[in-house]
């Protein structure tokens, strides 16, 4: 009986010990695989946030480069409108107002007129505005041709509100000094200056 009870409790012994040697052997595999799965999981975890930080500093330039192109260009259209706001003061309804004036439309036509060559044969042609027509109809048959010593033909625009063409008949070339045509002229020389002493 003593030797059946040595042979159960060595058999049993051994089973046990090897129970647990393989026991610590799959929990040693066990520590081993999930280990290796916590360094995988935490080098994923740094390539996604390593990958995150990348994009939002690729976003931040772009977002920072957009803000500087907006605010640049936001300061130019500014200045383009400062400077449109001032020359039209200088360029806008005064100009208007005096090339809308008949008497400054008289001197300054006959001033342009005089400087045409009195031996030159071509007859002259005038375009002037339609709402001068009375008052400066007279003056172009009369007192214009007189001074060139020939007839000028003068034709009337709506399109005209305030200045005056004037050229040969022919149409070979012609002087224009309408409002448009001043505010133009006035504009290009006014833009530089403006700039100097608005920006610097």
């Amino acid at each position: 009986m003593n030797k059946l009870q040595e042979l159960t409790d060595k058999l049993y012994n051994d089973g046990l010990s090897k129970g647990r040697e393989e026991g610590e052997r799959l929990l040693e595999e066990a520590r081993s695989q999930a280990g290796e799965i916590i360094a995988k999981a935490r080098k994923e975890a740094e390539d996604i946030v390593s990958e995150a930080r990348r994009q939002a500093d690729d976003y931040s330039q772009k977002v920072n480069s957009d803000l500087k192109m907006a605010a640049a260009q936001s300061f130019q259209a500014t200045k383009s409108d400062i400077e449109n706001l001032i020359i039209g003061k200088f360029a806008g309804e005064e100009v208007k107002k005096t090339l809308s004036s008949a008497d400054f439309v008289k001197q300054f036509l006959q001033a342009v007129a005089e400087k045409f060559n009195p031996d030159d044969t071509s007859d002259l042609s005038v375009v002037l505005p339609a709402s001068l027509q009375d008052e400066l109809e007279p003056f172009v048959k009369g007192q214009l041709s007189k001074v060139l010593g020939k007839e000028v033909s003068a034709s009337f625009s709506k399109k005209i509100s305030g200045g005056f063409t004037i050229g040969p008949k022919d149409g070979g070339y012609f002087i224009s000094m309408t409002d448009d045509t001043f505010n133009e002229l006035i504009t290009e020389y006014l833009r530089p200056v403006t700039k100097r002493l608005l920006f610097g």
